[in-house]
């Protein structure tokens, strides 16, 4: 595996990826060198300047994730990478407290003229009248985005005395009152109430210029405004109308519109506070975004789960009573379409048990996953997945129930595939969370995962079995172990085997023919 990193990444992400891969460091690259070179290597790690567009991404034949070293993606094509079956990886907590300090900062550099004092200082000037600021205590902040950076924003404000008010519509009043925040409904009632004003949203097409003239003119005078987050959230010509005509008192930016810039209308504005995108500039946010990029590429490249996709329709937080069940999800999401074959117009996905009280989408990609990687041409990954049965007009369903009465915990697939559903059902067991199969075509099963297994359904008789191992025998195919359930005595009854090695089809089908079976089914587990 190749992993270029096309800007400067902390010396302890590349060592750790370099204990596991091949690792090139190519700083400096232009679009066209970066076209010409992603071909070759299995994942791309950028930081805020490489631009990941689709020329890039569709030149990658060999790409599996790209990784961004910090939270934002601004310059990188999701959509696009999501269709191609590309994981997007960033490193969202790797800078959040680093931003919310960097927010504090400002905020008070900002109410204190702290820079402006300096410069004039050691340019010669006493000037104690001429910057003297305001406390920071008994004023009202308003917080836009009441993210993680967000919220570390408000416990640090809270302790300087300030009350708190927010404009978020993901965050519950509730939640928000066990912080000591009040919510308001919109952005511009913020502004009307806040003395502070601070930014912490995503940059997106709903967020651009979210804090613009309308709010600005609705703002209560003398507001002082923070934004750390993203540039373009506040509209910048409505910004510096509104510090000329002293509706804001003062304002500290970190971000812009466009960057890198060195000329711009707020810096020659005397009640501004200006950084150079600095909210993640500390040798701490940054060996842990590079540590935790690296791990995320990692986990990425040996096909494992990634907390940090960002086009995963998966929390970050898999629950640790969740978390053992992701590969008996996908091994049941592969068993499931083998038995069913082709023709699946639908998978429900079924969790029972105390699993049913968690988040369980996680799972349900994993069998995903599982039911399409020995269908499909193409690779697939969690990306792709829930694309690849949207392609086929393939139904996916998920249900709970906390209600499980033979296990503590079940995990059950079924395909439905023309006219009949094919079910398949699995547990854990033990200390150790031993994988069993527990229910295959509704019988019920104690059977162990093997690479090679196959099924066998036919009316109960005497002789099958002996059959069975017979022609097995014959062909030189060794059974490791063996399960039969049935419904009745003389009934239907169902055989799995575990081999050591796959069963020919001119064997499989003459077993079918000699043992008189319904149905007989190989399933490949081995990649």
């Amino acid at each position: 595996m190749k992993v270029l990193v096309s800007e400067r990444l902390s010396g302890a992400g590349l060592e750790r990826m370099r204990e596991h891969v091949e690792v090139d460091e190519r700083l400096g690259m232009t679009p066209d060198e970066l076209r010409d070179a992603i071909g070759e290597y299995d994942a791309l790690i950028v930081r805020s300047a490489t631009q990941v567009d689709a020329s890039v991404l569709e030149r990658g034949g060999n790409l599996k994730v790209v990784g961004r070293a910090g939270i934002g993606l601004d310059n990188v094509d999701v959509e696009t990478a999501t269709k191609m079956g590309i994981l997007v990886v960033n490193a969202p907590q790797s800078n959040i407290l680093s931003a919310a300090e960097h927010t504090m900062g400002l905020l008070l550099a900002q109410a204190r003229n702290i820079p402006q004092a300096h410069a004039a200082l050691t340019a010669g000037s006493w000037e104690r009248e001429k910057w003297a600021g305001v406390e920071l205590h008994g004023k009202t902040l308003g917080i836009v985005g009441l993210g993680k950076v967000g919220t570390l924003v408000a416990q640090r404000a809270s302790a300087f005395g300030m009350r708190l008010v927010a404009y978020d519509p993901y965050v519950s009043p509730a939640r928000a009152a066990q912080m000591g925040v009040v919510m308001l409904e919109s952005v511009a009632e913020v502004c009307r109430r806040a003395d502070f004003l601070t930014i912490h949203l995503p940059r997106t097409a709903e967020t651009m210029g979210i804090v613009g003239a309308k709010e600005l003119a609705a703002a209560q005078p003398g507001i002082r405004i923070v934004n750390t987050a993203r540039g373009g959230l506040i509209d910048e010509d409505a910004l510096v109308a509104a510090l000329k005509d002293g509706r804001v008192a003062g304002a500290a930016i970190d971000v812009f519109e466009t960057e890198p810039v060195t000329d711009h209308p707020l810096f020659a504005l005397p009640g501004v506070v200006v950084t150079p995108h600095l909210g993640a500039s500390t040798q701490e946010a940054q060996d842990k975004a590079g540590l935790a990029i690296a791990e995320q590429v990692l986990l990425a490249l040996r096909g494992e789960f990634v907390p940090f996709a960002v086009n995963l329709d998966v929390g970050t937080d898999i629950p640790d009573s969740v978390r053992p069940y992701l590969k008996l999800a996908e091994k049941l999401g592969r068993i499931a379409v083998a038995l069913a074959g082709p023709g699946i117009e639908g998978l429900r996905f079924e969790y029972h048990g105390q699993i049913a009280e968690h988040d369980t989408r996680a799972l349900t990609l994993y069998a995903l996953k599982g039911a399409f990687s020995k269908v499909v041409h193409e690779p697939v990954t969690f990306v792709n997945a829930p694309v690849l049965a949207r392609e086929r007009g393939i139904s996916v369903e998920e249900s709970k129930s906390s209600q499980s009465l033979d296990y503590v915990n079940l995990v059950e697939v079924r395909a439905q595939c023309e006219g009949e559903t094919v079910s398949v059902g699995g547990v854990l067991v033990g200390k150790k969370d031993t994988e069993r199969l527990v229910r295959v075509f509704g019988y019920e099963f104690d059977m162990a995962f093997a690479p090679t297994m196959a099924f066998f359904r036919y009316e109960d008789r005497p002789g099958i079995i002996g059959i069975v191992g017979t022609l097995l025998g014959e062909a030189g195919v060794n059974v490791a172990s063996m399960e039969v359930s049935r419904q009745a005595e003389g009934g239907q009854a169902l055989m799995g085997l575990a081999v050591d090695s796959p069963i020919p089809q001119d064997v499989l089908d003459d077993i079918k023919v000699r043992a008189r079976l319904e149905d007989a089914r190989l399933v490949i587990m081995a990649e």
